[in-house]
């Protein structure tokens, strides 16, 4: 063999051993690849996997939080109602505190009366044949009248739309007619209601009666109401018919006139008023400012 045939045989082994590390590179890296990408998809799958269940936790609490909401406007809802139904209790405890203390200050009057009563009858059956003991029953019976007037009273009534009566006057005493009806002596009043303005009344005395809660006020009766001034002998307050009446010698002043009228109609309900002439034949006298 020449040396130019070893030559050629040592080159084509060389070529074969490159091409075969070549190729061996080539399979090798493929396969590195393939486990690249295996790996690379288990790593997505992992990740799509805890994005998953973090999906599914965000979904819990916020169903779990969407419940709390709607527990607390729940709960919102029955507080709101409970305080409906606890002002409505203190409304109603409040009416019936002003019914009895009113009862009660009826009782008082009944019982003074009939006490009154009793001894006022025994003292006349011993006394009939003693002028002296008649003498002394009348100083008794002096005493015991003054014992039944009662200082700085106070009367508040409610009726069924709200409207408040307040009463106030410097003494009562019970009607000599009627136990029922107390006397009252320099008295102020006021009738208020939430959404109408309030009506004033002042006068030397009135009568009160405690079973209807009527009013009858009269002489020097002063009526203020909204930008008037109604001066007149006379004012009764029905609490039944929600209906007032000024009458004997009205006198209306506002800013802008003074009127003379027969008689002036009060609505409470409304708080309207109505002014009449004292009769179909006479007109209401108007002076202007």
């Amino acid at each position: 063999m020449s040396i130019k045939s070893l030559f050629q045989i040592i080159i084509i082994c060389f070529i074969i051993l490159i091409i075969g590390s070549v190729y061996v590179k080539y399979f090798s890296a493929k396969q590195d690849i393939i486990q690249e990408k295996v790996t690379s998809e288990n790593n997505n799958l992992e990740q799509i996997k805890k994005l998953e269940k973090k999906l599914l936790d965000l979904e819990i609490k916020n169903q779990e939080l969407n419940n709390k909401i709607g527990n607390s406007n729940s709960k919102n809802v029955l507080t709101d109602n409970k305080k409906k139904v606890e002002d409505k209790k203190v409304v109603k405890r409040k009416i019936e505190t002003d019914e009895n203390a009113i009862k009660n200050e009826k009782k008082k009057v009944d019982s003074k009366n009939d006490e009154s009563a009793m001894k006022n009858e025994k003292k006349k059956v011993d006394s009939k044949n003693d002028e002296s003991a008649m003498k002394n029953e009348k100083k008794k019976v002096d005493t015991k009248t003054i014992k039944n007037l009662v200082k700085d009273v106070e009367y508040t009534s409610v009726d069924e739309k709200g409207n408040k009566f307040y009463l106030l006057a410097n003494s009562a005493k019970s009607n000599p007619n009627n136990k029922d009806i107390l006397d009252l002596d320099n008295v102020r009043g006021k009738i208020t209601s939430e959404i109408r303005d309030t009506i004033y009344i002042v006068s030397d005395y009135a009568q009160y009666d405690t079973i209807n809660l009527n009013s009858k006020f009269y002489e020097n009766v002063i009526i203020n109401y909204q930008d008037k001034e109604i001066n007149c002998l006379n004012f009764d307050i029905n609490m039944d018919t929600n209906k007032a009446v000024a009458y004997n010698d009205v006198v209306i002043t506002d800013p802008k006139s003074i009127m003379k009228a027969g008689i002036v109609e009060f609505d409470l309900k409304t708080k309207d008023i109505v002014i009449n002439p004292e009769n179909t034949n006479s007109d209401i006298q108007v002076i202007t400012n």
